[in-house]
């Protein structure tokens, strides 16, 4: 049931003195972009009258069919607290749709909706909360971004070792005048490296408020001279920043991977939901991990995943189940970073999981020791395979799902993995920094 309605809309931007307001949508890849409007034009919105050219988005549409309309979803109607307090800064988050009324199919939030209402009729609603990390870094003279910082804090220090704890404060506040709940925040691993973790919540709510997060970590992050990174791997020799994601499925509101009779007070659907994730994890990678320089953040030594394997509390593998208080089981995929776009990463997990609780996939036995002190002779003997280790390989891995493409639809398929196989072919014609370093004098 709908939080606002349209009266609602109305009283609200007039009490607020509302002037303009922002339709904002995500593109495949989950970058966002809007139409802005002033208030003259909100019964055109509210009657889902604006539209804009999806030929000028990449991967969206030809020139041919172009003609796209935006369907703001009330219920994420927000005012940008960093805005002016007068003629003040709104937005909607939006649908996507054709001018014959249908949702388009490179609309990643309608993919979402779509697995969600799949697990609907199976009788479960997914629950989300994401752990979002990223680094603060120094602007030049002309503001554009470096990866300098004169910060050496490390793991939950403070300040004033931990230079950017001011404008994280700041961020938690601002992100709480939007209606998010903050559970927990701290300094990172890497120097200038920070994490912001908010309450869990229903999976499309989540994959909203992770697009909201981002935009006020960015701008608040300016406001204190610095720029926000979400880059996977941004300098060499240090942890990368990744976005753990953290699952549960409810039935009537109870949470089905429960099991208190279990040794690991985890239930045959969580058992399969994991059994599915890994069957599917090559596709998955290739969504959740969709930039070149992720695969730089998923290598040994850094505390990232790199093996395929699930465990009990142990940090090492590429699944975890958390500790829990009383009935509060969840499961905690490893691997993603916050180049992802969340909604369709969050879409291809429950759908994995899905099909493994259909299909009664169960998991291989879960590995209690470190997998990185392991031997290749102990992973092999275990069974013990590696995620994939580039970007060329986890497109592969999507190419050969038959499922994880179906999630997403012919359309974004396709786009995504021409994008991908592109960016890949332009790395490998790249000459990098490293090549000249290494090879110029020498060869």
């Amino acid at each position: 049931m709908s939080k606002y309605t349209k009266e609602d809309i109305w009283r609200m931007i007039e009490e607020e003195d509302v002037e303009f307001i922002r339709l904002q949508f995500t593109d495949i890849f989950g970058t966002l972009k809007n139409v802005a409007v002033t208030t003259s034009q909100l019964e055109r919105v509210l009657n889902n009258e604006i539209m804009f050219d999806g030929a000028s988005i990449e991967g969206f549409a030809r020139v041919e069919q172009s003609d796209m309309f935006l369907r703001p979803d009330l219920d994420t109607f927000a005012i940008f607290p960093w805005r002016p307090q007068q003629g003040k800064v709104a937005r909607f988050l939006c649908d996507i749709y054709r001018p014959d009324g249908t949702p388009f199919a490179g609309d990643p939030r309608h993919v979402l909706k779509r697995t969600v209402q799949e697990a609907a009729e199976m009788g479960y609603q997914m629950d989300v909360g994401p752990e979002c990390e990223f680094f603060l870094f120094h602007t030049d003279d002309e503001g554009n971004p470096t990866t300098i910082t004169h910060e050496r804090a490390g793991y939950f220090d403070v300040g004033p070792l931990d230079l950017g704890e001011n404008a994280r404060r700041d961020m938690i506040l601002t992100l709480e005048d939007m209606g998010f709940v903050v559970e927990a925040s701290h300094h990172e691993d890497a120097p200038a490296q920070h994490e912001i973790d908010f309450h869990y919540d229903e999976a499309l709510k989540t994959a909203d408020d992770i697009m909201t997060f981002k935009l006020a970590v960015k701008t608040i992050a300016k406001r204190h001279g610095l720029y926000a990174s979400f880059m996977p791997k941004p300098k060499t020799g240090v942890n990368g920043s990744g976005m753990h994601i953290n699952m549960s499925l409810a039935r009537d509101g109870v949470n089905v991977f429960y099991d208190g009779q279990d040794c690991n007070h985890l239930s045959k659907e969580g058992y399969w939901f994991i059994g599915g994730i890994m069957k599917h994890i090559a596709a998955i990678t290739a969504i959740a991990n969709p930039l070149v320089n992720s695969y730089k953040r998923l290598v040994p030594g850094y505390e990232a995943p790199v093996y395929i394997a699930w465990s009990m509390r142990n940090r090492s593998p590429l699944i975890r189940i958390p500790a829990q208080t009383g009935t509060t089981q969840r499961i905690e995929l490893r691997s993603p970073d916050s180049a992802t776009n969340p909604y369709l990463a969050i879409a291809v997990c429950l759908a994995a999981g899905l099909d493994g609780i259909r299909n009664q996939i169960e998991p291989p036995a879960s590995v209690e020791g470190n997998i990185f002190a392991m031997s290749e002779e102990e992973r092999e003997k275990a069974g013990i395979k590696y995620l994939p280790t580039s970007l060329a390989e986890a497109i592969d891995g999507l190419e050969q799902d038959a499922l994880i493409r179906e999630v997403l639809g012919e359309h974004i398929s396709r786009k995504y993995i021409e994008a991908k196989k592109e960016e890949w072919k332009e790395y490998c014609a790249a000459v990098s920094s490293w090549e000249i370093d290494r090879y110029l004098v020498n060869i």
